[in-house]
């Protein structure tokens, strides 16, 4: 499902996207998608880094996880209760 997307941009931008679409003949839609999923591999052939290392260290917690998963549990049955009323 495509989602409605809006965005302020350089008029001159707009207008090369309008010429790159007639050119060829194709959406200015496509056209964006296009230029966005190949910036995308661009970077990620530079190095996109490790997911462990861009999260910066969230990963890495000093609670076990049985801990955090109590917690979570509880606010959940508080939710609960609290709606049930």
């Amino acid at each position: 499902m495509d989602k409605i997307f809006s965005a302020r941009m350089d008029e001159t931008v707009i207008r090369q996207i309008g010429r790159l679409a007639e050119r060829l003949k194709t959406s200015k839609k496509a056209v964006v998608e296009k230029a966005v999923k190949a910036y995308a591999e661009t970077i990620e052939a530079e190095g996109g880094g490790d997911a462990f290392e861009r999260t910066l260290g969230a990963w890495k917690r000093a609670e076990s996880p049985d801990v955090i998963r109590e917690r979570g549990r509880k606010a959940f049955l508080r939710s609960m209760r609290r709606h049930r009323r």
